[in-house]
């Protein structure tokens, strides 16, 4: 898949060096992957809860840190729509959340 604003999540892993080795495997992950549904994104990843039939999000270094993507299955592209701790992803709806 497509990672549009992957950036974000190295500029992440930069300023937050306990998410950068999680974050860079899940680049690696996602890059690789013909995800055609949720479903396989859940098989994939089990520890990822799926939001709706668009989005999910993933726990990232041990639950530290969440990051919400949403998938055009159909174009293989995935959107980085939030990266933050768990106290910044309390604050904001994990729905329709689109800072980046």
């Amino acid at each position: 898949m497509r990672i549009i604003k992957q950036s974000t999540l190295v500029k992440f892993g930069a300023a937050n060096p306990k998410a950068r080795p999680a974050l860079t495997r899940w680049i690696k992950l996602a890059r690789t992957a013909r995800w055609t549904s949720m479903n396989e994104v859940q098989t994939t990843v089990p520890g990822a809860v799926v939001l709706n039939a668009e989005r999910a999000r993933f726990e990232i270094a041990g639950g530290n840190f969440r990051l919400i993507a949403s998938f055009s299955f159909k174009h293989q592209i995935v959107f980085i729509k939030f990266i933050g701790t768990h106290a910044e992803y309390d604050k904001i709806d994990a729905l329709t959340v689109a800072r980046y």
